[in-house]
């Protein structure tokens, strides 16, 4: 049977930063663990706070995607802020990251999405759409996150036809179209 094709090196496994959970060991993972141990040691998150892999699948014009967010992270048990990763230009990604973070929970509009290419980042308000930090020192640390919380706006998630561009917008953005 013949083995399908990947645009990924793969290594072997690795060992999850945040759950222990065998997982494969590409080039990519190897950036998602580190941005998960900045979050831990640099960022000062306590590790409860962060949720690895939460997904969104949708389904339009028969193509199936999964869109992956790499770490949603939350305070007071109350999701505050996305990161999502993705090599390359983050122009290219700011986008679907403000769709996932407008609809990924059903309580409310997740306020801050951060694209990443694990040596640049942009914050964006997922409200507005609009960029408003520049660099990994614009993710906020444990400590500024508690301040800047109770000023953000966590208005609910779209509905009808509205949630469903952002659901179209995340499945045009996702799809994986490298390895076909």
């Amino acid at each position: 049977m013949p083995v399908p094709k990947s645009h990924h090196l793969i290594y072997g496994t690795l060992i999850d930063y945040l759950t222990g959970v065998e997982l494969t060991d590409t080039d990519d993972e190897r950036i998602r663990q580190k941005l998960a141990k900045m979050m831990v040691e640099e960022k000062k998150y306590p590790r409860a706070t962060l949720t690895p892999r939460l997904t969104i699948e949708t389904l339009f014009s028969r193509c199936f995607v999964v869109s992956t967010i790499e770490l949603t992270v939350s305070l007071d048990a109350k999701p505050f802020m996305i990161i999502r990763y993705g090599p390359g230009s983050l122009v290219s990604r700011e986008r679907a990251a403000v769709a996932a973070a407008r609809v990924l929970i059903p309580s409310h509009c997740i306020p801050l999405a951060i694209v990443t290419n694990g040596i640049d980042a942009e914050l964006l308000d997922s409200i507005t759409g609009k960029g408003i930090g520049y660099g990994l020192t614009s993710i906020p640390d444990y400590a500024a996150a508690r301040e800047m919380v109770a000023g953000l706006d966590f208005r609910p998630p779209p509905t009808g036809l509205k949630r469903e561009r952002e659901l179209r917008i995340l499945n045009a953005f996702d799809v994986e179209r490298c390895c076909l």
